[in-house]
């Protein structure tokens, strides 16, 4: 199947109140210009350098921009001026930096804050208590809009170590919802690529992030 017909057949599956973010990365704007025609609007990207270029050739076609990738401080103006939300905030030092970014810049930036449940060291993100000791704190950062809660499960053939971390996961985003009421805003809960987005849908994902069941092999 072609893109198009890859993503009406995922959001077919999807329900309504799931967001479909399509994660382009590696792909050209040829690749989105066709998910666009088939109205897929919001896009995932974890380059900034890419990013940003995707960003201004495709401006004024009403893409709903998410960066999902690890940010660099140091590439802050390359992904917030164009991003609609930053769903990758994987430390306090880079919370701090877009904050004060958007300060700077007279712009309040949407994120979620990424949970690290996964098994592999490699991955980025804050334990469970950091995330309560920030949101304690949340008034202090006047250029933040907390939005939600982003997680990758363990990468492995093993469904029910997806599940566990999949739980986790969403054990500490009712645990949060429920001890912040006052944080209208913070409801979205990003879980889900490729492999295993349909698992994630029974753990209340309100966004899935699928990039190789849409555009193929990355380029």
């Amino acid at each position: 199947m072609g893109i198009a017909q890859n993503i009406l057949s995922i959001k077919s599956e999807l329900p309504p109140q799931v967001k479909l973010v399509a994660v382009s990365k590696f792909h050209p704007c040829e690749d989105i210009e066709e998910a666009l025609a088939c109205g897929q609007t919001c896009f995932g990207e974890n380059r900034p350098q890419e990013f940003e270029k995707k960003a201004q050739a495709l401006s004024g076609r009403g893409i709903e921009w998410h960066f999902i990738g690890h940010l660099q401080t140091n590439k802050l103006k390359m992904v917030l001026p164009y991003a609609d939300l930053v769903q990758s905030v994987d430390s306090l030092h880079l919370l701090q930096a877009i904050d004060e970014w958007g300060r700077k810049n007279g712009k309040v930036i949407p994120v979620l804050l990424e949970l690290h449940v996964a098994a592999e060291e490699t991955k980025q993100g804050f334990y469970e208590e950091e995330v309560l000791d920030i949101l304690f704190r949340a008034e202090s950062f006047k250029n933040i809009s907390f939005r939600g809660l982003m997680g990758m499960a363990t990468n492995t053939d093993c469904e029910d170590d997806v599940r566990a971390d999949f739980s986790r996961i969403r054990a500490c985003y009712d645990y949060l919802r429920d001890l912040f009421p006052e944080y209208s805003s913070f409801k979205e809960l990003s879980i889900g690529m490729s492999g295993d987005w349909r698992i994630a849908l029974e753990y209340g994902a309100t966004m899935v992030r699928i990039g190789t069941a849409i555009f193929g092999p990355r380029i």
